[in-house]
């Protein structure tokens, strides 16, 4: 452990708790060691979850695609019971009317090199309270590309520097969010996001293998609603009638603003589909 931080305390509600490798702790105290593979190159994987009135949303689905990471990253599968009862005291031990639950799993602590030691996983859950997004945001295109063939694809894992970067572009121009083509020019998905377009009143979204993130927002409106799945082109994405995100955090978000662009007012399909995910989402916590 480090035996200090440096640098003044993210100012976090002095109730806010972490639970971290079988315990409740600060979440601004240092307890990861600096050797934990998590800390020196990113070696793991996460969850982030929506809670409503301390309750975490699709706890199950999130927690399938957690093990689907850690076993596509090459770590131990973690202990899912663990894990629940991990975001259980987390969320015991500070009332989150809405916000949301970070579940993070590491290879622990290894060599200062890509070598691993997965002998001793980390374990770390925190929550925190958050309000909801706004119905509508703009973002942009960025000029990176996503590799749908690279090794991470399809996993959440915590190398997330070209999403930090794309972000912070897209903020510098008055968006929110930043979107990805993949190396053959096809609609991926956004930093934190997964992209729909609608076209005469079909809602359309990339398919897996552009190298988009099976997001749990994602595959909830496609089970709820009537989307259709295929590769569409950027030029496509500019001509689309509606558009819109789907993430933990935005839950079914309207873009009313591309690459500078108004989208317009007008979003008929778009509000039914929000219309539909919030009444689903009221009847089940884990569908």
């Amino acid at each position: 452990m480090c035996a200090q931080t440096l640098g003044p305390r993210v100012p976090y509600p002095e109730s806010m708790r972490a639970w971290c490798n079988g315990a409740l702790v600060d979440p601004t105290s240092p307890v990861l060691s600096v050797l934990d593979h998590g800390v020196t190159v990113g070696d793991g994987v996460f969850e982030v979850l929506k809670v409503i009135d301390n309750a975490p949303f699709a706890l199950t689905r999130h927690l399938r695609r957690l093990t689907r990471s850690a076993r596509g990253l090459g770590l131990p599968e973690p202990d899912q019971g663990l894990v629940r009862q991990a975001v259980k005291a987390t969320l015991a031990a500070e009332d989150v009317a809405r916000g949301l639950v970070r579940i993070t799993y590491t290879a622990g602590i290894s060599p200062l090199s890509s070598e691993r030691a997965t002998e001793s996983p980390t374990l770390v859950v925190v929550s925190k309270t958050q309000d909801a997004r706004p119905r509508r945001t703009a973002v942009i295109t960025v000029p990176w590309t996503r590799n749908e063939r690279g090794t991470l694809v399809g996993l959440k894992t915590t190398s997330y520097g070209e999403n930090v970067r794309a972000l912070a572009y897209a903020a510098e121009r008055d968006a929110t969010e930043g979107i990805f083509a993949n190396t053959v020019g096809m609609l991926c998905e956004g930093t934190g996001s997964n992209v729909f377009c609608v076209f005469d009143g079909v809602v359309v979204t990339p398919p897996l293998s552009s190298g988009c993130l099976a997001g749990i927002t994602r595959e909830l409106v496609i089970e709820w609603y009537d989307v259709h799945e295929r590769d569409i082109s950027m030029a496509e994405l500019d001509d689309a009638d509606e558009l819109f995100l789907t993430s933990t955090t935005r839950d079914v978000q309207v873009i009313k603003r591309l690459n500078g662009r108004s989208r317009g007012k007008e979003q008929p399909v778009t509000k039914a589909v929000a219309s539909e995910w919030s009444r689903r989402e009221a009847q089940d916590v884990d569908p």
